[in-house]
């Protein structure tokens, strides 16, 4: 992986988000195959985990215009995209779902749009229309409160190596409703 990056005090309490990020990444976004995509940037070490110690709208604003830059200035082979990761802002879902719009502006203003975009992923994530509770909401249900940094051209290259890019997400919620709730829960058991 990627060097980490501390905004976020180093210590034993950051080391375990970014190590429980790592395992979800690897035990449910490779392991269960919800982005097809995911494994090769993880196995060239392209994916960075931020870990932000942002308490506020506008300070998460700030470290995302700056991962973006970063994510403009560096490579893709050598860093490809970027989970940032803020555990102590936006832990409410729905401040968190309205604060994407806000994030989409700062790519237009940055000029960066078309050429990155932010998924979401959200410890309490909730696609629209559905209950709370329902299975298929965690597709998107990562540790923490995250906002995924991708390339458009990595993702074109990508969808071009998979033709039935479209399927994904009918494909996910099937996995995670064969998958049930114990089968989650025994994902996480060591």
């Amino acid at each position: 992986m990627r060097a980490l990056h501390y905004p976020f005090p180093a210590s034993p309490e950051a080391e375990e988000m970014v190590a429980e990020t790592r395992r979800w990444v690897e035990r449910a976004v490779i392991g269960l195959n919800l982005c097809p995509f995911a494994k090769s940037v993880v196995v060239k070490k392209q994916l960075r985990y931020a870990l932000t110690a942002a308490s506020s709208a506008d300070e998460l604003l700030s470290e995302l215009a700056a991962e973006l830059h970063l994510l403009a200035d560096t490579p893709a082979e050598q860093l490809d995209t970027t989970l940032l990761i803020h555990p102590r802002v936006l832990t409410d879902f729905l401040d968190y779902h309205f604060f994407l719009a806000e994030a989409d502006a700062l790519l237009r203003q940055l000029d960066f749009a078309g050429i990155f975009q932010i998924a979401s992923l959200h410890p309490h994530y909730e696609f629209a229309g559905s209950a709370p509770d329902e299975i298929a909401n965690y597709t998107n249900r990562s540790p923490y409160p995250s906002l995924h940094l991708l390339r458009e051209s990595s993702i074109d290259r990508a969808v071009a190596a998979f033709p039935d890019a479209a399927d994904i997400f009918e494909r996910n919620i099937s996995t995670m409703e064969t998958l049930g709730y114990d089968g989650w829960k025994k994902l996480w058991q060591d």
